[in-house]
Order: structure tokens, then sequence, then C-alpha cells
């Protein structure tokens, strides 16, 4: 019998979608690890099959007693707390640092690829997204925690004789993700804004930018999935990798995808901006003062690097893939 494949963060957002991807291979022996403090995340796994369910204090006690030793084929560690509004720094240290640290360790030793989430909050406020340590400086704690552990990852991936592969991720949205609340993507926000009240709302101008037009790298979730599933098919690639579309799309083209998706469902027919605009679906708020210097008002993975370790696959634009979205909230409300 194989070994299991242990997913962390398991009933969060893309450790659901991973969980799932894993299914649709035939992959069952799967541990799902998480903290379900919040309980209604429970939902995302529902249709998923798995061998076991741990949480995330009981699963690290196991680890670091040697219950796993030599049953275990992957990790894929997507678990953290991704609120990047959170300020008790020593809860985000604990959870996404020290407990990455007791993992990445334990494979380590045990020689068992690790594959993790790392994130763009690495880059702060920077205008060059190139995996390098002189384009980090992250703006909060939680960019920090991410940025901490992969410091902790360069060091050890010279002497690692096993894969240790972190993917930065930009702007993800996609399904499983509505337990996230206010930290869940503008794609979600936007078609449950055009549901209840027929209208979106985004930020007036800013940065330099026109109403709506910050730009910043949105990828649909099934693509994270993908590269994921492409690094654990080839564990002699290891490395820090950004996981973007390498296109940077704007918040209008966001709001205007999940209008129209909205407006297809009901059998109506597309509009452009500006139509959207002067029929009073789109309305712009001003810039909220507690973001001010802490906004990334434009991201773009730089993706050469997830390029040149072999990954080929095209990344889906904002326009399918929000749409994509859209049709598949429709059907789950």
């Amino acid at each position: 019998m194989s070994n299991y494949i242990v997913v962390t963060g398991a009933a969060g957002f893309i450790g659901s979608n991973l969980v799932r991807a894993l299914n649709a291979r035939g992959v069952t022996r799967i541990i799902a690890v998480d903290n379900l403090s919040r309980a209604d995340k429970f939902k995302n796994l529902v249709d998923c099959e798995i061998a076991d369910y741990l949480d995330k204090e009981d699963f690290i006690n196991r680890v670091q007693h040697g219950h796993f030793d030599g049953e275990i084929e992957a990790i894929l560690h997507q678990g953290a707390c991704s609120d990047t509004m959170e300020t008790d720094g020593r809860y985000m240290m604990e959870n996404n640092y020290r407990y990455s640290v007791i993992l990445l360790d334990w494979c380590l030793e045990q020689e068992v690829p690790f594959l993790y989430a790392s994130s763009a909050a690495t880059y702060g406020l920077g205008t060059v997204f190139r995996e390098e340590r002189g384009n980090e400086a992250p703006l909060n704690v939680y960019g920090y925690s991410k940025f901490l552990f992969d410091q902790i990852a360069r060091q050890r991936l010279p002497h690692a004789a096993s894969q240790v592969a972190g993917f930065r991720y930009f702007n993800v949205y996609g399904p499983r993700e509505s337990h996230k609340g206010r930290m869940a993507s503008v794609a979600f926000h936007h078609f449950r804004e055009f549901t209840e009240s027929g209208k979106v709302k985004l930020f007036a101008g800013s940065h330099g930018y026109a109403n709506g037009a910050q730009e910043r790298d949105f990828v649909y979730v099934d693509d994270v999935t993908r590269v994921n599933l492409f690094f654990l098919d080839h564990p002699k690639k290891s490395g820090i990798f950004n996981l973007g579309t390498g296109k940077a799309q704007s918040f209008n083209e966001v709001a205007v995808s999940a209008i129209n998706g909205c407006r297809a469902l009901a059998g109506e027919i597309p509009l452009s901006l500006e139509e959207i605009v002067r029929q009073g679906f789109l309305e712009y708020v001003p810039f909220p003062e507690a973001l001010k210097g802490k906004y990334q008002a434009y991201t773009c993975a730089d993706i050469s690097r997830l390029r040149a370790a072999g990954y080929e696959e095209p990344f889906v634009a904002v326009e399918e893939g929000v749409t994509r979205y859209v049709e598949w909230l429709r059907k789950q409300a």
C-alpha cells in the first residue's frame, strides 16, 4: 500500500482544491490537517475523499514523536493564517513560521518532498517581483512570516537531499474560499455584492492609477493546483517560485467579468466598462485611510524561474477564470 500524502490547511481555500485535484488523479490516501476552530471550513472537504483528518496540533505532536516516520510520500503545506490585517505577531509567527520550520526539518530528515505556500506579500511595495532577496520587503507581519520562512528554506536548500519547493502565490481566486470572509478574493466579493445589491464597489483612483485601474496578478486556483502537482510529479525540482500568471490585470477587469458573468446567467448581454459605470452597476469609493502605505497597487509575477523549471502550461486570464468562478458560485447558491 502506498504512503500518505499530507495536505495541511486541507479545509482551507487552496488546500481543499489540492485535495480535490489529488482525488481527480485517483489519490485518496490523504491525511487532511487543519485547525477547525472556524468550523464552517469543513464544507470544503465534504465532496473530498481522504484517509484521515488530524488537528494541526495533534499532527505536529505525532510528527515530532516519530508516528509518521517512513509513512509519508509528500507534504503539501498550505496551512497558515492568511489575514494580512492580523496584528497578533506572536500568533502569526507561531502559526506560519515555527510550524513550517518543524515540518521542513522533519521532511529533510525523512527525505520527503516538501511543497509549501509562500506569498507575494514578501515583496511589499516593491515593483520588481523576482525571487531575489533584494526585492523583498514585507509590509505586515503576515508577509514577514512568509518572508522569514523563505529565508530558512534558502538556507536549507543547498544541503537538501529531497525536494523543497515554495510557491509565492499572487492574488488567488476561485472555488472554496467563501469561509475567508473579508480576506476572500475581489471576484468573490463582486459576485456577492452584485447578487445582493445589483452593484459592486471598487476603490477610486490612488497611487497614480485612475478609478479601479490598480492592477494585480490575479491567478485562478486551478492553475495553482496544477503547478503544485507538476512539482509533485517532478521531485528533483526545488526552489522558490512565483506563482502568478505573469500578467497584471485591473480591478475594473475583474469587476466587468464578474458583472457580465452574472448577467450571462440571467440571459442578459455583456456590457462595456463605460456602460456598466453609466448604468450604476459599478461604484467607486474613496481609498481607505487604513490602507495608505500598506497597499500593493500593482503586482505582476515574474514567472521566468517557473518556466525555466519546465512548467509550460498557459494560465487562465481574468475574463475566463472569473466567468467560470461565477458559474460555480451560482450553482452553490
